[in-house]
């Protein structure tokens, strides 16, 4: 069908089916690279330092655009910001797959691939809500979370089982294609008029009679900020940090955020969907951050080379972790932000959340000056506080979900 501007519109159902893609396809182009890393650095011989900064620096590039997405969004829609950042993302990783041995354009264009990432980030997650309500909101975090988990895995797999030239390349390939079937899905699928925000259940089902809440962008940024801080600081401490110390009991550790992936994504994406399918309330925030601080003390403990037995457990905390802080913290934006805003909340809401990205390249120059250990016992301290600052909103009434 289409409007009378021209602009071909579908259903709900097969539009979010289109912003699911969108989200999937930005989640594996981002997190791909840390399998591809690993071969960088063992088989190319770059340091470690610079293949960290190469993942790190991916989201500076995020955060002006995790913002100017959520702008976008509110003031013109989100699928062209979408379908920009998709397709601004997929030409950095050509670029990379052409020339990342130059140092230049590996940095560069992993802060391309953070321009076009933000934007889908922040855009997609508005556009998922506007189509579901709160419902989308947190698939959108879910199936964001598939992407992030399936890029490392496949590249991984990729990377042990051909050879080191073709480990450099295929990735990228299967990253590229997926990132064009989903900007094709999207012109096949369309969009709903912007102006139209789906009327779909909500969440939690009892909210006929339920208060007003009240709705600013300061209250829900309150709430969501002390979670967001925790989502990739705790995930790249698993699949970037973790998996490379725990390399150094293997021959080749190509596989090794494979795994890492396996484990800790795959405990984030169960824990949202039981959160969804138990309406988890807000008090899953304050476990998602003691579980946090949990798996920073047991990378702490770990040092330089950490067991398998603490690796594996670890990551199942720190995926808890991801999660958890993940999902409370899109729950809180969605329940509290101004519908007119969402958009600009969210893109604020994931500035803290991939504040976590930075963290690799920073430990490891920390490294050399206090330790594998003690940035994580700061870093432990941090989310307990974000804990005890959630338990109050709560315990005050300042938080209430209904």
């Amino acid at each position: 069908m289409a409007t009378s501007m021209g602009k071909k519109t579908s259903s709900p159902n097969i539009v979010f089916a289109s912003a699911v893609a969108f989200l999937i396809s930005a989640g594996w182009a981002a997190n791909h690279f840390a399998s591809v890393l690993v071969v960088l650095r063992e088989d190319w011989e770059m340091s470690t330092l610079l293949v960290n900064s190469a993942y790190g620096i991916y989201a500076l590039g995020l955060f002006p655009c995790l913002i100017a997405g959520g702008l976008v969004a509110d003031r013109f829609g989100s699928r062209p910001a979408v379908l920009l950042g998709s397709t601004v993302a997929m030409l950095g990783n050509v670029a990379l797959m052409f020339w990342q041995q130059n140092t230049v354009v590996l940095l560069t264009a992993r802060f391309v691939i953070g321009l076009g990432v933000g934007l889908v980030v922040s855009a997609g997650t508005a556009w998922a809500g506007r189509l579901r309500g709160a419902s989308g909101t947190t698939l959108a975090g879910i199936f964001l979370t598939s992407g992030f988990m399936l890029g490392p895995i496949a590249s991984g797999i990729i990377a042990h089982l051909v050879s080191a030239h073709n480990a450099i390349y295929i990735p990228y390939i299967a990253s590229i294609i997926l990132s064009i079937a989903a900007i094709a899905y999207s012109f096949r699928a369309g969009d709903v008029p912007s102006f139209h925000e789906v009327q779909v259940a909500p969440e939690h089902e009892a909210l006929a009679s339920a208060p007003v809440v009240e709705k600013s962008a300061a209250k829900a940024l309150l709430t969501a900020f002390p979670m967001g801080l925790w989502v990739f600081a705790s995930m790249t401490s698993a699949v970037i940090v973790l998996a490379g110390r725990v390399g150094a009991h293997f021959e080749s550790s190509a596989f090794m955020p494979g795994v890492a992936a396996v484990v800790a994504f795959g405990s984030g994406l169960i824990i949202q969907a039981l959160g969804r399918h138990f309406h988890f309330g807000p008090v899953s925030g304050v476990i998602g951050a003691v579980c946090s601080a949990t798996g920073f003390v047991l990378t702490a403990l770990g040092g330089a080379k950490p067991s398998l037995i603490l690796f594996v457990v670890a990551a199942v905390f720190l995926g808890l972790a991801y999660g958890l802080c993940l999902r409370e913290g899109l729950l809180d934006v969605d329940t509290f932000s101004p519908p007119e805003k969402r958009g600009s909340v969210i893109g604020v809401y994931y500035v803290a959340t991939y504040i976590g990205f930075g963290f690799p390249p920073l430990i490891e120059w920390l490294n050399g000056y206090v330790g594998p250990s003690l940035p994580y016992w700061v870093l432990a301290t941090g989310a307990l506080v974000s804990a005890v600052i959630r338990t109050v909103q709560i315990r005050s009434g300042y938080l209430v979900r209904t």
